[in-house]
């Protein structure tokens, strides 16, 4: 599991920090409320843990600012904000949960876990892939969208991206994608799937993702940069 864990107290960041990596999970640390959305993009968390008292942007803005571009990542908010006024305030800009400082951290770990459950379960359920760099299928239309914005995509090309959406920063193997992206068709030019990927990747160039060819191996979506 990866964390991202936006909070500018250096000694909390650093005692969670080492908490969590003891516990088997990466930790991605910001402690700059205007940093915090581009590491948000980098990094793909499961889990963002966010302080709400941030230079920069405070974390509801941030939050505010992640829902608005797309990024549907768990948010789990800490803070020394502890009224009922805050946490309804929090969790309806978007945050999952809420945890008032000081906390337990056998306590923050069981949340942080269920959040990561609850997320990957929905994600199974409606048989969609993960949002990545932005990117994600709608579960309502089926269509792809950049930070929430419509794709204009042709059905092969959102076959790939979808297929390569499950296995974002992994190689995809052609004879895979062949199957995925022509599906049922038995004559088909062993070069169609480049076709496709070089439509693809003129229409996600300038995002923040980029498709590498592998050649030899196949296709794979990882950060760009």
């Amino acid at each position: 599991m990866k964390l991202l864990l936006v909070e500018d107290n250096a000694a909390m960041q650093t005692t969670l920090q080492r908490s969590f990596e003891r516990r088997g999970m990466q930790v991605v640390a910001c402690g700059d409320g205007a940093r915090a959305l581009d590491r948000w993009h980098a990094s793909l968390p499961d889990v963002v843990l966010l302080d709400l008292s941030l230079p920069g942007l405070d974390g509801l803005q941030v939050l505010a600012q992640a829902r608005a571009a797309g990024l549907t990542t768990p948010v789990l908010i800490l803070t020394a904000r502890g009224t009922v006024g805050d946490r309804i305030l929090g969790l309806n800009t978007g945050a999952d949960d809420y945890l008032a400082k000081p906390f337990d951290l056998d306590e923050l770990e069981a949340r942080v876990r269920a959040l990561a459950r609850r997320a990957h379960g929905a994600r199974s359920a409606e048989g969609l892939p993960a949002p990545f760099c932005g990117l994600q299928i709608d579960p309502d239309s089926g269509g792809a969208c950049l930070h929430g914005q419509p794709m204009d995509l042709a059905p092969r090309e959102l076959a790939l991206l979808r297929a390569l959406l499950s296995r974002p920063g992994q190689a995809v193997a052609r004879e895979r994608l062949m199957e995925l992206v022509f599906p049922g068709t038995a004559e088909v030019q062993a070069d169609a799937i480049e076709v496709v990927a070089y439509r693809l990747r003129k229409k996600i160039a300038g995002t923040d993702a980029q498709l590498v060819t592998l050649r030899g191996l196949g296709y794979l979506l990882k950060a760009a940069g």
